[in-house]
């Protein structure tokens, strides 16, 4: 049986980025790294300073993180203060990444504190760092603590709760390539990790409204998706097609958009070429939460996308997914051309 390893401390709810240091000091961590984002509200970084001070948490050190180099990360940890005891990381993708790296390579417990939702990376079991200026997902550990303030989140621009809202959608199709590996190439589907991702999705469908309970929820959902991966020992529960379109839109865009708009796109377009089976509940979620009507303010480009689909097959060595099939560029053509749901979402 395989031993896995699951956040022990969740608090998803307003106001817990002030209670963090009674969370720590709870668990006996008290001498603490903490990496933040560049560019934290004042606000966010003196409520959490506060709220350590008040309980005895040193910070032995407050580093902004400006870029996720592994370089940087590998130098950061021959740097590291004796005798901590935990690594925070607070704000976006690559504070969090680099902590939770730096946590990995340390062996020390790590907190998750992510001041908006744009994707499920704040409790996966890998790190997205750049290494020689390519992207990569390195293995790490799940965080020992998520802490979200739903007020934190609810303050950042609404753009980045609809990134969070498009990665989780993309799990529907992402499960969708997983059961279609399984039943042509016999690639094993872990039943519990696929059950947990596809039960998110409906869950957060039930109340995809931007306050706090619709918070929690996108907050929830992103994080259990986490926990699929690390149950299945892969990234089947999350990730698909959809994201193989993702990543070769990062390696050949002009100007990659968020990671949650990318996927939330090809995860609707993804699960056309699957047959439609999640198609109404994607243009569902998406009309009803503003998805589309963001896209469509700053549409992608369609030549690059065809040319990212034409690409994406290719990412992954035997990474079977529906894009395996059968040449999908002309679907994809004409899905883009003749969609009414997807009207304006690209230029022409």
């Amino acid at each position: 049986m395989k031993l896995i390893s699951v956040p022990a401390l969740v608090r998803i709810k307003p106001g817990a980025l002030g209670r963090l240091g009674l969370y720590l000091r709870r668990g006996g961590q008290r001498r603490t790294l903490v990496l933040t984002s560049q560019g934290l509200p004042p606000a966010v970084t003196a409520t959490l300073l506060a709220g350590f001070e008040a309980e005895g948490i040193e910070a032995e050190a407050l580093r902004e993180v400006a870029d996720n180099r592994f370089e940087d990360a590998a130098a950061a940890f021959t740097t590291l203060p004796g005798k901590l005891q935990a690594v925070v990381g607070v704000g976006g993708g690559k504070a969090l990444d680099m902590a939770k790296y730096l946590a990995f390579l340390a062996r020390l417990p790590y907190f998750a504190v992510p001041t908006s939702l744009s994707n499920d990376g704040f409790c996966s079991p890998q790190s997205s760092l750049t290494m020689a200026g390519a992207r990569r997902s390195l293995a790490a550990a799940l965080p020992l603590g998520v802490v979200i303030d739903t007020d934190v989140c609810l303050s950042a621009p609404r753009l980045l709760w609809l990134s969070g809202v498009g990665d989780l959608a993309s799990k529907l199709t992402a499960v969708f390539d997983w059961k279609l590996a399984f039943h042509h190439r016999q690639e094993p589907v872990d039943d519990l990790a696929a059950l947990l991702s596809d039960a998110t999705v409906h869950q957060f469908m039930d109340n995809p409204s931007f306050d706090a309970k619709g918070m929690e929820l996108l907050g929830t959902a992103l994080m259990l998706n986490g926990i699929a991966m690390e149950i299945c020992g892969s990234s089947r529960p999350a990730s698909g097609s959809e994201h193989l379109i993702s990543h070769a839109l990062d390696a050949s865009s002009a100007r990659p958009r968020l990671h949650g708009l990318q996927v939330g796109v090809a995860s609707y377009i993804v699960s056309r070429l699957q047959g439609g089976v999640q198609t109404a509940n994607l243009a569902g979620l998406f009309e009803a939460t503003g998805f589309f009507a963001a896209v469509r303010a700053d549409p992608f480009s369609r030549e690059e996308w065809l040319a990212a689909v034409q690409y994406a097959p290719s990412i992954k060595d035997d990474y079977f997914t529906v894009l395996s099939l059968r040449d999908c560029l002309g679907e994809v053509r004409a899905i883009i051309d003749n969609d009414p749901r997807l009207a304006g979402c690209f230029t022409q």
